[in-house]
């Protein structure tokens, strides 16, 4: 079954920093033989999210264990639990990249490396 999925860019202004290139495309339509079978397409869509997102458990536990490393090498070596100048090198990053939702979400992976503040 070949599908062709047919997208327009999204044109919404914002005032955050975003990249053009990671924000979503709009879909408009999907189409495949006969008319196309959408529930085919959502099925092979989801598939795909749910690996990613297993990749993605993957990447956070293993930035965790990282996180956790540096945390405990800074505290041996008489360093805090927390630099305030590296979580805001982190939350800008995130932030360029993804805008608001970014720090949302760079906040998160912050408070799984070193806890709760």
């Amino acid at each position: 079954m070949t599908t062709e999925l047919t997208t327009k860019p999204t044109t919404e202004p914002t005032t955050e920093p975003t990249r053009t290139d990671a924000r979503p495309a709009e879909v408009t339509e999907v189409t495949g033989p006969a008319g196309g079978e959408p529930e085919t397409v959502i099925a092979r869509a989801r598939a795909e999210i749910d690996a990613l997102d297993a990749e993605i458990v993957r990447l956070v536990r293993q930035r965790v264990t990282v996180s956790e490393r540096v945390q405990a090498t800074r505290l041996a070596n008489g360093g805090r639990r927390i630099s305030l100048a590296r979580e805001n090198e982190v939350l800008r990053r995130w932030r360029e990249e993804l805008g608001q939702p970014g720090t949302a979400l760079a906040m998160t992976l912050l408070e799984l490396g070193r806890g709760r503040v």
